[in-house]
């Protein structure tokens, strides 16, 4: 393929010819006036210079296809975008954080340019990140049988991040038409690329992955770029597998508008990159080959002239965004089930696991929705589904499409769901985030750029996820296999955290999760996998809504609100304290934590007026201390007490049994803690 040079200064039609300088044009008309707006306090206060990537940033958007491909441009890619089809008003919209701006509304930083309606994707400040994103997006084209190739762009230093590493392994594993664009400027704000990679070239660090081109070109020369990303998309197109284009660059500004490059570049080296001005030299070249004569050209520049003078003044009119509106988007409306409003039944069946009530469940909703799918390790084996058999069964009935292991790579599971969940509103995804919750920390920075996707793009893509997370302890699993992790989750806006504790409500939660928009994660304690306690009758369409807390237990003389392991210790300690004291404690199962059904919770305590908080996490900054301080804050008149809390010791769980016994609430702690509550 590398012989079909098709663009060249003398075969290239005049009328592309004359595109090209008028974007190239219009894009250095920009680059060059974005700095002013933050002079003048109107905005762009983040500005990334793109002078010096003209050619590479230009083929990209040409070869895009806004119909068919999708473009995940990084903050620098101002002209990629307006090749891709952005126009001027949009840049400056982007740039002073308007509230037209068709890339978010002003939500997200400037120099972040995106259309999500024409699949240019809203991206993060997370340099490279959105690699994963790229690779769950093409999964879905690939997987959709799509005509369209996926675009990611980013600088030669993000290629330094693990999560970019994940990317490319699981693009070529999975044999994905992903074009990754490296533009090389030879730096990472001030860090030399010698400090990233003992590789001059950065794309060779992936040379012998299978499946993987490499293509190599001169980022500030149109047609060698263009000739390159031509390649490239046709490798992709026609073989389903990952490119790199190692597009060489010069970087003729600083980084940004707070960078100093002068503290750390000499004048040879700045007179040597506006020396070898991508713009000036194609200029040249038309003039030169007399493609166009100088008085054309001129014209041209004086039109982009008009042009910028007429989007900027469009643009200061422009509505600034409303202050009242930042609550706006933050999750989407969830699910509601008609039949069950409340999350209550009275179906009278025979009792399940909590493990089945999870299993079947998944399996009717793949049932339901065709366009499910569901990943993570060791999920999927035709005698084995997870590390507890949750999804046992599953690959076997509905296919390794829409059931597959992923690698060792929480970040890879999580990203290339918020990638592919991009394709289409009907795709919904379920991953096991880990296989153990105390194993989701590596993905928390694709967890977190997820949560707040459907706010940053003013409601234009919901990241429609289940993340399950087999969590918590009692089953002698020490350190890693134990924790809580729900009070650190819920700190992020735009995810709801459920955690049942019976496999009705389970089965009931995790339906409504699959069927909801947005994302939700499912915490399940895996000690009542299998536990008798946990069963339940389980009706075949339950559904539980999300914010509804659960009355296990009515009294007048405490509330205890819990959720979890615990919820099963506070039941039988509340019938132990009514047959020792004659005291009637109301149980209270929250099993939705985010959001919170706090309107149960204060009619509680209004109707007991002493409150008792009990979860497995810690004390000390566990979720607790949020409904802790929420019914001091809303019902403070109501208490005869202060709020009690009870959980585990401030410490990590220890892995023998007597040390994670000494660590984790049980029924005689919990005992312990009422009766001195009830007799205050």
């Amino acid at each position: 393929m590398t012989e079909n040079k098709k663009f060249s200064i003398k075969s290239t039609s005049k009328d592309m010819l004359s595109r090209w300088f008028h974007l190239m044009t219009l894009g250095r008309a920009l680059d060059e006036k974005a700095p002013n707006y933050l002079k003048q306090a109107i905005g762009w206060s983040y500005h990334a210079p793109y002078a010096g990537h003209d050619g590479i940033q230009l083929a990209i958007g040409q070869v895009f296809d806004r119909k068919a491909d999708h473009l995940f441009p990084y903050y620098r890619d101002m002209l990629t975008s307006i090749s891709a089809g952005l126009t001027a008003e949009e840049i400056i919209l982007n740039g002073i954080s308007k509230d037209t701006d068709v890339a978010g509304g002003g939500r997200h930083m400037s120099n972040h340019f995106a259309k999500p309606e024409w699949n240019v994707h809203n991206v993060s400040s997370c340099t490279g990140n959105h690699t994963l994103h790229a690779v769950g997006l093409a999964r879905a084209v690939k997987q959709y049988k799509s005509k369209g190739v996926v675009f990611s762009s980013q600088g030669e230093s993000s290629v330094s991040e693990g999560y970019v590493y994940e990317a490319i392994n699981g693009a070529t594993n999975e044999q994905l038409p992903v074009v990754f664009v490296f533009q090389d400027n030879g730096y990472g704000i001030s860090v030399p690329k010698k400090d990233q990679t003992a590789n001059r070239k950065v794309a060779d660090n992936f040379r012998g992955m299978k499946y993987l081109k490499i293509i190599h070109c001169n980022g500030k020369d149109v047609f060698d770029s263009m000739n390159a990303m031509t390649e490239a998309k046709q490798i992709a197109l026609e073989t389903s597998t990952p490119v790199i284009v190692q597009a060489n660059c010069v970087r003729m500004g600083a980084h940004s508008n707070s960078d100093k490059h002068e503290l750390y570049r000499d004048n040879a080296e700045l007179n040597y990159v506006t020396e070898y001005d991508p713009l000036a030299k194609f200029r040249r070249l038309l003039v030169r080959y007399k493609r166009f004569t100088e008085e054309e050209l001129l014209a041209i520049e004086a039109e982009v002239k008009l042009e910028v003078k007429k989007a900027h003044k469009a643009c200061l009119s422009a509505p600034d965004p409303d202050p009242a509106s930042i609550h706006d988007f933050v999750i989407p409306e969830s699910y509601v089930s008609e039949k069950y409003p409340e999350g209550l039944h009275n179906f009278t069946g025979n009792k399940k696991k909590l493990i089945e009530g999870l299993n079947e469940t998944l399996k009717a909703e793949f049932r339901h929705n065709p366009d499910t799918f569901i990943w993570g390790q060791d999920i999927a084996n035709k005698d084995k589904g997870g590390i507890f058999n949750v999804s046992k069964g599953m690959q076997q009935e509905f296919g390794k499409e829409r059931v597959f292991n992923a690698p060792i790579a929480e970040d890879y599971i999580m990203g290339t769901a918020n990638g592919m969940s991009r394709f289409n509103d009907k795709i919904r995804i379920v991953v096991e985030g880990a296989e153990f919750a105390d194993y989701f920390w590596p993905a928390m920075e694709q967890f977190v750029e997820t949560t707040h996707e459907y706010w940053r793009t003013k409601g234009q893509f919901s990241p429609n996820i289940t993340v399950r997370l087999a969590s918590g302890g009692y089953i002698g699993g020490g350190l890693y296999h134990s924790q809580n992790i729900e009070g650190a989750l819920a700190t992020f806006p735009g995810v709801r955290i459920v955690y049942p504790s019976y496999a009705d409500d389970a089965a009931g939660l995790l339906r409504t999760s699959i069927r909801s928009k947005g994302m939700t994660v499912f915490m399940e304690p895996k000690a009542l996998y299998n536990d008798p306690k946990a069963s339940a009758a389980v009706p075949e369409d339950f559904e539980v809504p999300f914010g509804k807390a659960r009355v296990r237990r009515e009294g007048a003389d405490l509330t205890i609100i819990t959720y979890g392991n615990t919820t099963h210790m506070c039941v039988e300690v509340a019938d132990k304290l009514a047959e020792d004291a004659g005291k009637q404690v109301e149980v209270i199962d929250l099993r939705s934590l985010v959001p919170l059904d706090i309107e149960t919770i204060l009619k509680s305590v209004a109707k007991t007026n002493k409150v008792m908080v009990v979860h497995e996490d810690k004390v000390f900054s566990g979720f607790g201390a949020e409904i802790s301080a929420t019914i001091t804050e809303k019902a403070f008149d109501k208490l005869d007490a202060p709020v009690k809390r009870v959980g585990s010791e401030f410490t990590p769980v220890g892995f023998n049994r007597i040390l994670e016994k000494a660590v984790l609430p049980n029924n005689d702690k919990i005992y312990a803690a009422a009766k001195e509550l009830l007799a205050f």
